[in-house]
Parts: structure tokens; sequence; C-alpha cells
């Protein structure tokens, strides 16, 4: 399964998201270091989830990293994350 798909599958499972965008960004940094060959290294993630409500962003995010613990010791390198409430 691509890595993509996996923080798809854990997001949806763990937040239930009104929206979730998953992109690989790892060709834009192909050749820098941490980069592996092959990309799905490199993410940005869009996700709206009533789950988040109350949350600051620093909380927020942490529950984000929490539910891709094992990706974030793996595969991603990188993670950008655009997440709230709604």
């Amino acid at each position: 399964m691509r890595v993509a798909d996996r923080i798809s599958l854990k997001l949806q499972e763990t937040f239930d998201p009104t929206r979730l965008e998953v992109v690989d960004e790892s060709h834009l940094h192909a050749g820098h270091a941490g980069a592996p060959d092959g990309g799905q290294s490199h993410f940005h993630v869009v996700m709206r989830a009533a789950a988040l409500d109350g949350l600051s962003r620093v909380a927020a995010h942490r529950r984000v990293n929490a539910a891709l613990k094992e990706e974030l010791a793996g595969p991603i390198h990188a993670l950008s994350l655009d997440v709230a409430a709604r």
C-alpha cells in the first residue's frame, strides 16, 4: 500500500473527517537530504474533522502525529498539516 493511502486510511479511521486531502509532495524534494529515491516521504495533509473541535492548533497536530506515529517513525520524512475542526 502506498504511504499516502496508509495516511488516508489511518486519518479516516481515527477522525472520520468531513474533508481529507493527502498530497505526496516528495517530487518537490528530490535530491534533498532525507528524500529517498522513489519518493513517498514528504506529504501535505488538509483535514477538517469534528474530532478536533475545541483543540488548539498544537493539540490538533499532536493528535494527528499520534495517529501517524508508525509512519512518522518510518517512511515519512516531512509532514505539513492544515488541520482544523471545520
